[in-house]
């Protein structure tokens, strides 16, 4: 009887939930910190009067879980998505689950920045360099200084398994002559260590447990702003990045406002609030952040999304068998 209560219960708040936001003229789903989730939903208010948002957020594979269940069950409640890797957007693509909009606002970003058919659009660049110890020996500019006898022992990196930004960072570097999966090797010979997150990282290394860490951007750089004796370092070789993509998923019910949403955050306005929290806007013609080196001092390494969809399972297990052996 009692779990019969319970699962009452839990149907009827699912109801609840599902009924607010059919109530709702736009729901977008995001991986955003909650203070960026707030900022991007004030920020599209103010632009579109009237218009009222309701968002869920959390990190993409806890999103993707429920709207994945949502789906399966034939009631999707979000109309936008804004998360973390094209990836994952070109995975529902392929699925038949997000709408093509031709935004008038991708004239002002790189073709390399939203899908060829208009499904997804990037909306910022999230770049994965080398953070360092300022105690540290060594000051790296180049990936292959990670493989150097000055940085034996003294290397931690996310793992794949634990972060999304870490398994595009670890396909494109794959995909890199000179570097490949033969970079990973030399780095787990070289006594690298990969485990947990970003956040994990940043402490080891900001800690000094660690001499030197494989990270995304914005950690180190506002850590380094606040006092910690940290640096953070674009290398020469060039650096990964996930893009934040925004969709339309092919069961909106609010397709004009989802539109609008999806100009907005490609817009000047949204772009510009992108880059007040602190984020390098994917807009051409735009600012960085504080303690940032200009746009075209920053070499993108390409992906593929198509491609590293393919290969994702194999990629995983090519990493997670490399440091999970011996030497």
């Amino acid at each position: 009887m009692r779990n019969c209560l319970a699962a009452f219960t839990a149907v009827a708040a699912l109801g609840l939930a599902v009924g607010a936001a059919q109530a709702a003229d736009l729901v977008l789903y995001t991986s955003q910190p909650n203070e960026d989730a707030q900022a991007t939903v004030d920020g599209f208010k103010a632009a579109n009067p009237g218009v009222d948002v309701q968002w869920v957020r959390d990190g993409t594979p806890q999103i993707m879980a429920k709207l994945n269940a949502e789906i399966a069950a034939g009631n999707p409640a979000a109309d936008v998505l804004l998360i973390a890797d094209t990836v994952t957007l070109e995975r529902m693509k392929q699925a038949g689950q997000l709408m093509a909009y031709k935004s008038p606002e991708a004239a002002n970003f790189d073709a390399t920045l939203y899908d060829a058919d208009r499904y997804y659009y990037s909306t910022k660049l999230i770049t994965t360099g080398i953070m360092y110890n300022t105690q540290a020996s060594m000051k790296p500019q180049s990936w292959k200084d990670l493989a150097k006898p000055e940085a034996k022992g003294l290397v931690t990196m996310p793992s794949p398994l634990a972060s999304g930004a870490a398994l595009i960072h670890a396909q494109t570097l794959a995909s890199v002559p000179g570097l490949g999966w033969d970079f990973y090797r030399l780095l787990k010979a070289n006594g690298a260590i990969a485990a947990g997150g970003n956040g994990a990282v940043l402490k080891s290394v900001a800690s000094g447990e660690k001499a030197y860490g494989v990270v995304v951007d914005y950690m180190p750089i506002r850590e380094k702003a606040k006092g910690a004796p940290i640096e953070f370092v674009f290398p020469e070789e060039g650096v990964s990045a996930v893009t934040e993509p925004a969709a339309i998923l092919a069961s909106t019910k609010h397709v004009e406002a989802a539109r609008k949403f999806i100009d907005y955050v490609l817009s000047d306005k949204g772009q510009e609030g992108f880059l007040k929290l602190g984020y390098i806007p994917a807009r051409n013609g735009m600012g960085v952040p504080a303690g940032f080196p200009s746009r075209d001092k920053i070499k993108l390494l390409p992906i593929q999304a198509p491609e590293a969809l393919k290969n994702s399972g194999s990629d995983v297990k090519t990493f997670s068998d490399i440091f999970a052996s011996k030497g």
